[in-house]
């Protein structure tokens, strides 16, 4: 008999074949570590405008598919929150892989009673001096974020309750960028108002490949300092589209 709740990773997904199959075998070897294994977790795949092989990937690993092709990561994320079954949701980009204690760490920490979810540490695939700084400069832009909501919100890989999601409404569909640390500002405060907190996982993390620098260049988001401040009002959709809607 099932006896841990069942638990929905959530994967958004644009073209990923190259990474897909990783991110999977990832979370299936993190299912294995959870008290009931594999019947226990639940994988959903979003595509969104995919032209490659991204959805017979997830068909072949027995994950769910839906398909939304706004030009929305928000509705991407929600469209596959919403066709998932678990009472616990993890979402994590297609070309991140977590460690293989993760999803016990997520179900020991929301278990506990102290915490409404959170993120995790991350990892770059690779590292070099530019994408250290540029790293670097993107915290020093959440500072204040974090400081008025006296947290630290990470990211990476969000992990929360099905009931609290709906509570907040999903990820704000009216937001073309950092809709992730919008959902963790507004986790946080629900969290607040229930005397819980928002978590980091301390053992676990993830390691998320560094395309973004491959195709822009390591130095790109210091030297391109206006649109990276364009990106994070979350609604300017010429910046967007340049850094994530019209790349691949």
């Amino acid at each position: 008999m099932n006896t841990n709740p069942l638990i929905s990773v959530v994967i958004p997904a644009h073209n990923e074949e190259k990474y897909l199959a990783v991110c999977l075998e990832s979370v299936k070897r993190a299912a294995a570590q959870t008290g009931d294994g594999q019947d226990s977790v639940e994988i959903v795949v979003a595509l969104n405008r995919c032209t490659d092989g991204t959805k017979e990937i997830a068909r072949r690993f027995g994950a769910v598919v839906v398909t939304n092709d706004d030009r929305s990561i928000a509705r991407v994320r929600n469209a596959g929150v919403n066709a998932s079954r678990g009472e616990i949701v993890v979402t994590i980009d297609a070309d991140s892989v977590m460690s293989e204690r993760a999803l016990c760490e997520i179900v020991e920490m929301l278990e506990s009673g102290r915490f409404i979810g959170g993120g995790t540490r991350v990892r770059f695939g690779r590292m070099s001096i530019g994408i250290f700084f540029s790293a670097m400069y993107v915290a020093w832009n959440l500072i204040p974020v974090m400081l008025r909501n006296k947290a630290a919100l990470s990211g990476g890989m969000f992990w929360f309750r099905r009931r609290d999601f709906d509570r907040l409404g999903g990820f704000d569909e009216t937001l073309v960028s950092l809709e992730d640390m919008d959902f963790a500002v507004r986790l946080n405060r629900l969290g607040v108002s229930r005397g819980l907190k928002y978590g980091t996982l301390k053992k676990s993390y993830i390691v998320t490949s560094s395309r973004k620098f491959d195709e822009f260049g390591d130095w790109y988001l210091i030297r391109n300092r206006k649109l990276t401040k364009r990106l994070f009002t979350g609604r300017d959709r010429e910046a967007a589209d340049r850094f994530y809607y019209d790349v691949r």
